[in-house]
């Protein structure tokens, strides 16, 4: 009895016995692992689906990249503001001309051959024409004759004269003597012009350099019957003159450069005969009118050449400098895409493609210049896709300059 009496006094701390506490305290000790348990499954299960929905993330993310086109870009490179072109030329002398003879004949004696070096007004050749000195003659007799009959109507029209003031002619006989002399002074005149003709007709028997040159070209000799520019029968030059002491380079620059080419710029001359040298020009005038059938601009260089270095006729390389007349830009050749829409680059823009049209200048082989259509910050994407579109996204791998050496 007193051990139930001791246990019935033991009591739980909510002032049950204890006997009455075990099962409850049991009952929530269980609630509470199950709780815990199902907060724990609860939380596997949360970050299960998140790390599963990160990787799908990721992995959207990946497959998006991967499928989105890798592409190397270029940026423009500014072309030099004076561009060098190289044309060709042909030097010409200064003065060139042939020489003709002025009278008819035969050709008595020429003094000088090719390649001789004459001053100006120097005897070249000699023409024997007979005919001409006889009709010299025939003027000068005639003149003659004309200025006695001349000296002659003067005493009549003065003896007229005075007698006419002592009323012993009448004045038809006095207008008739006046008239006689006036007509004589007339005939006197016609005459002096045919001996001066005729005089310089003899003149031209004798041929004279008309400037400082060299014989070029011969083409008579003694003998050769000569035929003058004036007659209707085919005339022959005797000698060919060139003056050499400053060439005529003449150049055809095409029409897209016309407007870089002035009068007084500096020119470089260039012969085969002499590879390691550049004679010095300047470019004097140009045609100021584009040819019609070479779509070029004509224009001169002249280049001293006061030792005969230089020989006329010879072909030249003009090496002309011509400033860029607005800012060009040199790409790759292996950047353009060949559309119907005339030729195109395509241009990465915060990671998409954007087609531009440009306008092509000169093909330098591996580049190209570009006239018109790109800028300085233009990525222009090499080797372009034929399937490349407008607003296409892509993958920068690359910028690099053109001609850029990467190890």
């Amino acid at each position: 009895m007193a051990d139930n009496e001791v246990s019935a006094q033991i009591k739980g701390p909510d002032s049950r016995p204890l006997h009455e506490v075990g099962p409850v305290a049991d009952s929530h000790r269980r609630w509470l692992i199950a709780v815990i348990i199902a907060a724990i499954v609860a939380g596997v299960l949360i970050w299960g689906i998140r790390s599963r929905l990160k990787d799908e993330a990721k992995l959207r993310a990946v497959v998006a990249q991967t499928a989105m086109p890798s592409v190397s870009v270029v940026l423009p490179k500014r072309a030099a503001p004076a561009q060098e072109i190289i044309l060709p030329g042909n030097a010409q002398p200064f003065i060139s001309s042939p020489i003709y003879a002025r009278t008819d004949g035969y050709l008595k004696k020429w003094y000088f051959d090719i390649g001789a070096h004459v001053k100006k007004g120097q005897l070249l050749a000699l023409i024997q024409a007979p005919e001409v000195d006889q009709q010299l003659a025939q003027a000068r007799s005639t003149l003659a004759t004309a200025q006695a009959n001349l000296a002659l109507s003067e005493i009549t029209r003065t003896r007229y004269e005075g007698l006419f003031k002592k009323h012993a002619v009448s004045q038809q006989d006095r207008d008739n003597a006046i008239g006689t002399n006036n007509a004589n002074k007339a005939i006197v005149d016609a005459d002096k012009a045919n001996v001066q003709r005729f005089a310089a007709m003899v003149s031209f028997e004798k041929v004279y350099a008309p400037f400082d040159g060299v014989i070029t070209a011969r083409n008579t000799d003694i003998g050769d019957l000569i035929n003058s520019g004036s007659s209707t029968a085919p005339k022959t030059d005797l000698f060919h003159m060139a003056q050499a002491d400053t060439l005529r380079v003449y150049v055809n620059v095409p029409e897209e450069f016309s407007l870089g080419v002035k009068s007084g710029d500096k020119a470089d001359i260039v012969l085969a005969e002499f590879p390691e040298r550049k004679f010095p020009g300047t470019l004097v005038r140009t045609a100021d009118a584009i040819n019609a059938t070479t779509r070029t601009l004509l224009v001169e260089v002249d280049v001293g050449n006061p030792s005969g270095t230089l020989l006329s006729g010879a072909y030249a390389e003009v090496h002309l400098k011509i400033p860029a007349q607005a800012p060009t830009y040199l790409i790759p050749s292996n950047t353009l895409l060949f559309r119907t829409q005339n030729l195109q680059v395509g241009v990465v823009q915060d990671g998409k493609v954007m087609l531009k049209t440009i306008t092509p200048g000169h093909d330098f082989g591996n580049e190209i210049e570009a006239v018109a259509g790109l800028n300085d910050h233009d990525q222009v994407i090499v080797n372009p896709s034929d399937s490349l579109v407008s607003g296409q996204a892509v993958q920068v791998e690359d910028a690099t300059l053109p001609g850029d050496n990467t190890q």
